[in-house]
């Protein structure tokens, strides 16, 4: 069966809200700040079951997302050792007969700030909202990416350059999805530092 290497993106150090987002909002195995962090998407989706048993015989690392779709899946896994996730990487990438190069090329679909929320906004996004609060007067950042897990990596650089909260954040399905929130200058700093973590990377393109 082809499989298509959609996202690999690896975290050296998973950042405070990232690594509490995840563990809100995962069904497996919480991570927490400063884990070395990997996401895999892959298709199809299905595949991912099979992922997942390889890099958990192969390492010591610990899995906190698995999303099985029909078409694409997604794989978490975390660990204080980095060589350990490192280790499951290559593993995955060795029973896939793939190499990290031939990982789809990650773009930005959409990147839009909304300044000075008003107040009957925030509240709609608040009641979808897995993370932090939007208070109206906030910034909000919104990031579309292709593919959907490269909103990990956005969501970790944007945290580390600015104090803005994460308030939401959809890493699987056809487009990955970021919300943050801020001041005005910290969300347009937060939002240079996804968008520059995106386009960084250099990988085939998708076709």
């Amino acid at each position: 069966m082809s499989v298509t290497l959609r996202g690999y993106v690896f975290l050296d150090a998973l950042q405070p809200q990232l690594a509490a987002f995840t563990g809100t909002t995962c069904r497996g195995f919480l991570p927490l700040a400063g884990q070395a962090s990997l996401w895999v998407e892959i298709a199809p989706g299905m595949l991912i079951n099979r992922v997942t048993d390889v890099a958990l015989k192969a390492t010591r690392a610990t899995p906190a997302v698995q999303v099985v779709e029909r078409a694409f899946g997604l794989l978490e896994v975390h660990h204080d050792d980095k060589g350990e996730v490192m280790a499951a990487g290559a593993a995955i990438l060795k029973h896939l007969n793939v190499g990290e190069t031939q990982r789809i090329k990650p773009k930005v679909v959409s990147n839009q700030i909304i300044r000075a929320v008003e107040p009957y906004q925030a509240q709609l996004i608040n009641r979808n909202r897995q993370g932090m609060m939007l208070i109206p007067g906030q910034s909000l950042f919104i990031l579309e990416t292709e593919p959907a897990a490269y909103a990990v990596l956005a969501a970790n650089e944007a945290e580390k350059a600015a104090n803005v909260n994460l308030v939401s954040l959809q890493p699987f399905g056809a487009f990955g999805r970021l919300w943050m929130a801020g001041s005005e200058a910290e969300i347009d700093a937060a939002a240079a530092a996804a968008v520059a973590a995106i386009e960084a990377v250099w990988r085939r393109a998708p076709g």
